[in-house]
């Protein structure tokens, strides 16, 4: 398994982006959820979450703490845990299960609050999310190591953050939104010469963005 140009292959001769490694759980991530459209708002809302929380640690922390963040914030479900006060504040702070950062758990309260009215206004977070997707002219034309780990944000994330912030979100910085995109869809930055481009890229081909 050599780490050449971000690419590593597994004992069962695939070659991959290097960042899961050879672990069963993240290479399932990589191979079944990373880069492929979504469109489901509650999955949005938890991968927008979820990559706040990630801030400073390695996502696979938080990959493994996923269902225990889901059983915690009602699976995500924000019209729900907009409703969420101090009690459920305390009660997430105390869950070992979880990161217990007070100042993120607020976060997801209040980003629960943001997301219904983001749906009041576009239909769906989709809609929103799906129009910031980067035109060509904004993606490079080869996805490669170098490129990939010379930008951990985008011109595009960085309006998207902006533009989250003026709307009240918190815990949307652009190297958390870019994190977003790339695992939603919106851009596809499997690497070239890994066996998931091709067809991350059929699936983008092939689906319906958002009205």
């Amino acid at each position: 398994m050599a780490h050449q140009n971000g690419l590593i292959t597994g004992e069962d001769g695939r070659t991959r982006c290097f960042w899961p490694g050879d672990l069963p759980d993240y290479l399932a991530y990589h191979d079944d959820e990373w880069g492929r459209p979504v469109t489901d708002d509650i999955r949005l809302f938890e991968k927008i979450c979820l990559e706040g929380f990630q801030a400073g640690l390695s996502w696979l922390t938080i990959l493994r703490k996923r269902e225990n963040f889901r059983a915690g914030f009602a699976g995500f479900d924000f019209r729900q845990v907009a409703l969420f006060g101090e009690a459920d504040i305390e009660r997430l702070v105390a869950d070992k299960g979880i990161i217990r950062h007070r100042g993120k758990i607020a976060s997801t309260i209040n980003n629960a609050n943001r997301a219904i009215e983001m749906v009041d206004e576009f239909g769906s977070l989709a809609a929103y999310f799906w129009a910031h997707e980067p035109g060509p002219d904004e993606r490079p034309e080869v996805v490669d190591y170098a490129t990939l780990t010379a930008n951990p944000t985008t011109a595009v994330s960085t309006r998207i953050s902006k533009d989250l912030k003026k709307r009240g979100w918190s815990f949307v910085g652009p190297t958390t939104v870019y994190a977003f995109m790339q695992a939603m869809g919106l851009v596809n930055d499997h690497l070239e010469g890994c066996c998931c481009r091709a067809e991350v890229e059929a699936l983008r081909n092939s689906f319906e963005r958002p009205a």
